[in-house]
């Protein structure tokens, strides 16, 4: 008997934060929709937190991130969640639509090439 309520219990907290980590997505492609970009940042965070050991939604996260960054204007910061996308999953849906993305700001004057890629500082580091 007593096994199976810690089974019981066990199954439940898992439902529960794969619920959560439902509830959360949900808000925030609605926010999205309402343009509320700092209320979609929230609520990733929050996807952020209940899906660690759910690896498969990270890709579907981070693609709404970056179009709420693209949203606010912060197009640099946009492509490097993109390219993060392509190289953390490169067969992945949401890499493919990251690779659009990254195309699309080109074209539309957004990132200049090269410029778009971070690169480490070549000044002296303040002491």
């Amino acid at each position: 008997m007593r096994a199976l309520i810690v089974l019981a219990l066990a199954t439940s907290v898992v439902g529960c934060t794969r619920w959560s980590m439902d509830h959360h997505l949900n808000n925030a492609y609605r926010a999205y929709d309402r343009g509320d970009c700092e209320k979609v940042m929230l609520e990733l965070s929050q996807v952020d937190r209940t899906s660690r050991a759910r690896p498969f939604v990270h890709p579907e996260v981070s693609m709404l991130r970056g179009q709420c960054l693209e949203r606010q204007k912060l197009y640099v910061d946009a492509a490097q969640i993109y390219q993060y996308l392509i190289a953390q999953y490169p067969q992945n849906e949401y890499a493919y639509r990251a690779r659009a993305r990254l195309q699309t700001l080109e074209q539309l004057g957004h990132l200049r090439g090269e410029a778009a890629m971070a690169r480490p500082t070549s000044t002296t580091p303040w002491r």
